[in-house]
């Protein structure tokens, strides 16, 4: 998932939607926006599909408002359908707002039960209906306060856009869990989960939301408040290995300068004899483009991945994944045939896609398949909003990476250290937990994979 929100900008809809088409790798199951107009009138649009599908110029029109926020969001099998669209949007009273999130609580069952059992009904499993709920509809307190005490209640990994019709909010968890930057554009603002969305709309990166901060953004321009003093910087490793763009910053770290530093890293640890370097298109290019660098291996293009079919990681089922590798990648049979092939990858996660893509080089010719992972072996599921499944159906949960090697077919396989998955971004750390099972908060009994 991914959030996108735009104040003091003409037109504001048009912006938003630009910002979460550059976001469409985060999620491609639906797509939402929510405006505000200077009346305080409200404008929504949300539906199924990629965000060209659900938004045409007519209905982007129709959005008014120089205010406004969006997600684009992908699901796994519990969470689809048109009820779990994102923003949400509450009347009230008081006046009424729209949230957009991103991340998982893990303290969800929990926070529902104890609402429910005062009154509230729910009609998603969204974590952003959750927060409409926790926060307070006192018109006698400020607005940021409410927030502040209903994000206290909420443990787990966030990135949270709340928007009034004066102001939009924009709060990170206290973990870092998940990245969300501010940039200047004209005499406005916007909020993105990913720098590149700043560059195809023409905003200036200003800086990043800081762990357990809330900003806020209206006519006085960016104040901020922290709604926690705890602080960590447990950003998740996946955002640098798999999620974000190549061309986004995360951090202060270029995503595309760490998956490169990984690959070199990666052969320093588990170098290989063999003819070519390839990457699984399109998040390990860049860790392949290191490790034939530091190898001295010539890079090539032996996979090509059609433009048409999305990521197969983030699709909802098992079958819709397995049946997506097959319509998504082809080998080039002139370019692996006969040769030995370092296959670079991001991460193993069930091992379905390692196998299918070993085999298709093996039927393209390639003598030798050796498997390079630019990161750990994953052996836990995550809870915090990257769905890497059960523990049972992670590859190398139970599998020694022998054992591993095996089941997907290659000649050998070897991942990156803990370590150097760390390094590779200059942090101090990150939160590893599906690598290692050290998880950075307490896991609550509804979280059961």
């Amino acid at each position: 998932m991914s959030v996108f929100g735009a104040y003091g900008v003409k037109d504001a809809a048009s912006i938003i939607y630009y910002g979460l088409h550059a976001l469409q790798h985060r999620g491609q199951e639906g797509a939402g926006i929510v405006t505000f107009n200077a009346d305080g009138e409200s404008y929504r649009k949300r539906g199924l599909g990629l965000v060209n599908e659900v938004f045409t110029q007519e209905n982007i029109s129709s959005l008014k408002g120089d205010m406004g926020i969006g997600n684009v969001r992908y699901a796994n099998a519990s969470k689809g359908g048109q009820d779990n669209l994102q923003p949400f949007f509450f009347h009230h009273h008081s006046g009424d707002f729209a949230i957009a999130s991103e991340g998982s609580l893990v303290n969800s069952a929990q926070i529902v039960r104890y609402l429910e059992q005062r009154g509230s009904l729910f009609q998603s499993a969204m974590d952003c209906e959750i927060l409409g709920h926790l926060i307070k509809k006192d018109s006698n307190k400020p607005r940021i306060y409410q927030i502040s005490e209903a994000l206290n209640m909420m443990e787990g990994s966030f990135a949270f856009l709340i928007m009034t019709r004066n102001r939009i909010y924009a709060a990170r968890d206290k973990y870092g869990f998940k990245p969300l930057s501010i940039g200047k554009l004209g005499e406005g603002y916007v909020i993105s989960s990913e720098t590149c969305a700043f560059d195809i709309i023409g905003a200036t990166f200003i800086r990043d939301i800081e762990p357990g901060e809330i900003v806020t953004i209206d006519h006085h321009g960016i104040r901020s408040m922290r709604f926690s003093q705890f602080q960590r910087r447990k950003m998740c490793a996946m955002d640098y290995i798999y999620l974000a763009r190549p061309d986004s910053d995360i951090e202060g770290c270029n995503v595309h300068a760490y998956r490169k530093e990984s690959g070199r890293r990666l052969y320093r640890e588990c170098p290989c004899d063999a003819d070519i370097v390839i990457g699984v298109p399109d998040s390990s290019l860049s860790a392949a483009m290191g490790y034939a660098e530091e190898s001295g291996i010539p890079y090539e293009i032996g996979l090509v991945k059609s433009k048409y079919v999305g990521r197969t990681f983030i699709q909802p089922t098992q079958e819709m994944r397995e049946k997506g590798v097959k319509m998504k990648l082809s080998a080039v049979r002139s370019i692996v045939g006969g040769k030995r092939v370092v296959m670079v990858d991001d991460s193993i996660v069930r091992g379905t896609t390692s196998l299918k893509i070993v085999k298709l080089l093996r039927d393209a010719g390639a003598t030798e398949v050796h498997v390079r992972i630019a990161s750990p072996r994953m052996t836990h599921p995550c809870f915090y909003g990257v769905d890497t499944s059960t523990e049972e159906e992670l590859l190398c949960s139970h599998r020694t990476t022998e054992e591993a090697c095996a089941v997907i077919g290659a000649d050998s396989l070897g991942y990156l250290s803990y370590e150097s998955t760390i390094a590779a971004s200059g942090r101090q750390d990150m939160c590893l937990a599906c690598f290692n099972g050290e998880y950075p908060t307490v896991l609550y009994k509804n979280k059961n994979k």
